[in-house]
């Protein structure tokens, strides 16, 4: 059976990558979308590393983006995301991915979907994101009417500086459960089998996490990514944790459910600024930092920090009496930038979170990102895999 030929672009934003489609040039039916993504993915693979696929074999280079008209009218283009399983066949769409939203303003700048006033100015690409329901404002500068890749910002986990994409996030709580705080707690008790009574902090902004001291998983929260997946017990009361918080906020009916749906919620440790060795060999001093902060995907640690949770971990950071609050260096300025230590380096981040007559509300979360269009052409995708073939 010949393959099928679709119109793609592959692009890097921020810490990920991902197939970039214009949604008219998938089928109509949605329901025929989870073939042609898992096909040009290459998954899924027992092997774990997508061969035969666009994917690498990691979460964060196992994406795909579709790119359509508004549905919003704040919005001017609208932006589905989908997390495609490395080894397994499903396609998830219940989270954003931080990371590929700062490539999705260039895209639609590049691709004439939307047009800036001035050619050589800044572009304002307002982003309805489908999976949250949430709209991201995009900030970039434009070079003869593109966008630029060009610039002096360096990210932790891409070699090349790049011009800077300013992502804000606008009123990012509630994105999955409707509430910032979806038990209506800053912090909780969990009962959780095989664990015990652990405190934890269950935050959604953006997307929802659910936050724990290191120590208490028995991490010190400096570890390197090897050093963590080489823990099977941290991994295991991490994995516990994660489930009974997916039934605590709501997100799942059990832990049997929740076992299954494993991009929400995410699961975090943090602890406070301390030194600590990077993936690159250097060392980041504990001055340099407000936060020590890891997270975990699918029993793997992330290398840096997914681009929506750690804007989850930022305002769960301002939000007095939290556990991320608890591990952040103290300031008189809650609205200033926050500095987190991770594998990578360190991530900047900034939350604007206000107490309203005791409820707390997170106005924005804000990030500088870099992007890049990496190809542009066609994906082929096997024939005999695509219902539509």
């Amino acid at each position: 059976m010949p393959q099928l030929r679709i119109p793609a672009v592959f692009m890097r934003g921020g810490t990920s990558n991902a197939i970039v489609f214009h949604q008219k040039d998938l089928p109509a039916d949605r329901r025929l979308w989870d073939d042609i993504f898992l096909a040009a993915i290459g998954s899924p693979d027992p092997y774990g590393r997508q061969l035969d696929g666009m994917g690498g074999g990691f979460t964060s280079v196992s994406k795909v983006c579709v790119i359509g008209p508004p549905t919003r009218a704040d919005a001017d283009i609208d932006y589905t995301f989908a997390q495609i399983p490395v080894k397994e066949q499903r396609v998830e769409y219940v989270t954003n991915c931080g990371n590929m939203s700062s490539a999705m303003g260039p895209f639609a700048v590049d691709e004439g979907l939307v047009r800036a006033s001035d050619p050589n100015g800044e572009a304002l690409v307002r982003i309805h994101n489908t999976n949250t329901k949430k709209i991201i404002h995009a900030r970039f500068p434009l070079v003869n009417g593109c966008a630029a890749v060009d610039g002096d910002l360096e990210i932790p986990g891409i070699a090349d500086k790049g011009a800077p994409v300013r992502l804000d996030f606008i009123a990012p709580g509630g994105a999955a459960t409707g509430k910032l705080l979806p038990t209506g707690n800053v912090r909780d008790t969990l009962d959780v089998p095989g664990v015990g009574k652990i405190e934890v902090s269950m935050v959604d902004a953006a997307n929802p996490c659910v936050f724990v001291r290191a120590r208490d998983v028995g991490l010190t929260g400096a570890e390197l990514p090897s050093v963590t997946e080489a823990n099977t017990d941290a991994l295991r009361k991490l994995a516990a944790i994660r489930c009974a918080a997916s039934v605590a906020m709501g997100i799942t009916r059990d832990i049997t459910e929740a076992a299954t749906r494993l991009s929400n919620p995410a699961i975090g440790f943090v602890s406070v600024p301390q030194d600590a060795t990077l993936l690159s060999g250097a060392t980041l001093h504990a001055n340099d930092i407000d936060l020590t902060g890891r997270m975990i995907a699918r029993g793997q640690a992330h290398r840096d920090l997914p681009l929506t949770r750690t804007l989850c971990m930022a305002v769960a950071s301002r939000i007095v009496g939290s556990i991320v609050h608890e591990a952040t260096r103290a300031t008189d300025n809650p609205d200033a930038e926050l500095r987190i230590g991770m594998p990578s380096g360190v991530m900047h981040a900034a939350a604007i979170v206000r107490n309203n007559k005791g409820a707390w509300e997170a106005e924005r979360g804000s990030f500088l990102r870099t992007q890049r269009r990496l190809f542009e052409g066609s994906v082929l995708v096997r024939g005999s895999r695509v219902a539509l073939a």
